[in-house]
């Protein structure tokens, strides 16, 4: 299967960064519970990545979390100090990531010079070794260090903001 043109731009920046990954190809895919069926290979930490707006729309954040997690978006209102927060539309994320719907990952964020997309990390990431995600089009995954992958938001200006994401225990 050919690269794309969007991965493309991601596998040279990761070049110019001297940013090593493992690359792995795969069917089309639009949701986690597909992709699931295809890393059974990859020994990383699985990631989702929600691209959610404010109610007024004036504020976007890229959420990212462990695949096995649970993301309550009340909590998540509350912790960041937002009205409702919803899922941004497609036109929002082809605007702000450059990215189609299923392909939502943080190397969107080079398209991001603004940088008016806030990431935020669920803090269970700090544990991972290495993280997987789409190289903006969902028909790879590529896995990188835990560390490259800071170095790489770094390197794109986003500042991360880690939040426990999971909700709260039920009480009895």
């Amino acid at each position: 299967m050919p690269i794309s043109m969007a991965e493309k731009r991601v596998l040279d920046i990761l070049g110019e960064l001297e940013i090593p990954f493992i690359r792995h190809e795969h069917p089309p895919v639009a949701t986690v519970e597909e992709a699931e069926k295809h890393w059974t290979d990859l020994k990383s930490t699985h990631c989702k990545n929600l691209f959610l707006r404010n109610k007024k729309g004036n504020r976007h954040f890229l959420v990212i979390a462990p695949v096995s997690k649970a993301v309550d978006l009340r909590r998540l209102n509350r912790a960041l100090g937002q009205d409702r927060l919803s899922f941004g539309s497609p036109e929002r994320l082809r605007r702000f990531l450059g990215v189609e719907p299923g392909s939502v990952s943080p190397f969107g964020l080079i398209n991001d010079p603004q940088r008016e997309v806030q990431v935020i990390l669920d803090t269970e990431i700090r544990q991972s070794e290495s993280l997987g995600f789409h190289p903006n089009t969902n028909t790879a995954t590529l896995e990188i260090s835990r560390w490259d992958f800071e170095r790489f938001l770094d390197w794109s200006g986003h500042k991360a903001r880690y939040l426990t994401l999971d909700p709260p225990p039920l009480e009895y």
